[in-house]
């Protein structure tokens, strides 16, 4: 299993990682409609979707490996004036009692493993979500250019190791259809989207996701 890495945040581009994501907000209000008040936001960087959770009213529960992204956002909420329960982690070691949480936000960050250290990663998100418990996260696609660039090391079959940017040294795990159906065989999985972002930043891109929600049986 590899080494678990945070992302290098002083270099990242602030705009994009301080503003939510356009899903955050739907599901935001759907799960407001299905009384879901507790949330943890696993991998939560700087703290964007915390903020947003937080701000309209739900328990909120922040992790992530970097020391830098959660310091970012303990200032963050202070100024916010909003409470977020912080903590620096590994993923794959989790240190929340069994069944904590109603809803478990994973977007872009449990990916960032190998195939043995996801498995470890989904087994601990199946420990902390209650029963009926809903999970909303992203898997990198192997149908992206990342996963066949010659330059990005293969640690295993489904893993390479970025070697620049914000994710340097950073592991990447990738999946197709087959691969989620197998691996969330504890949840009823409500709905998949395969996403390619084709153009952003002002360029041509092929950068392609999964989008899942499911829920724990």
């Amino acid at each position: 299993m590899v080494e678990s890495k945070e992302w290098d945040w002083k270099v990242a581009n602030r705009t994009i990682w301080t503003t939510p994501c356009e899903e955050s907000y739907y599901y935001m209000y759907k799960w407001k409609l299905e009384s879901r008040k507790s949330i943890l936001d696993l991998g939560c960087g700087l703290g964007r979707h915390s903020i947003l959770f937080a701000k309209n009213g739900f328990k909120v529960t922040a992790v992530d490996l970097s020391d830098y992204g959660v310091n970012y956002l303990r200032e963050w909420e202070k100024r916010e004036k909003v409470d977020i329960l912080t903590e620096i982690c590994d993923m794959k070691k989790l240190p929340f009692m069994d069944s904590a949480f109603d809803c478990i936000w994973a977007y872009h960050v449990i990916s960032h493993t190998d195939t043995e250290g996801f498995i470890g990663i989904l087994t601990e998100i199946e420990r902390v979500l209650k029963p009926k418990g809903c999970i909303y996260c992203t898997l990198c696609s192997k149908d992206t250019w990342s996963f066949s660039e010659p330059k990005y090391k293969h640690v295993d079959d489904n893993t390479v190791i970025k070697t620049d940017g914000a994710e340097k040294d950073v592991p990447h795990y990738f999946v197709d259809l087959d691969d989620i159906q197998r691996l969330f065989k504890n949840f009823t999985i409500k709905r998949i989207r395969h996403i390619d972002d084709c153009y952003f930043d002002g360029k041509k891109k092929n950068s392609k996701h999964y989008y899942i929600e499911a829920e724990l049986i």
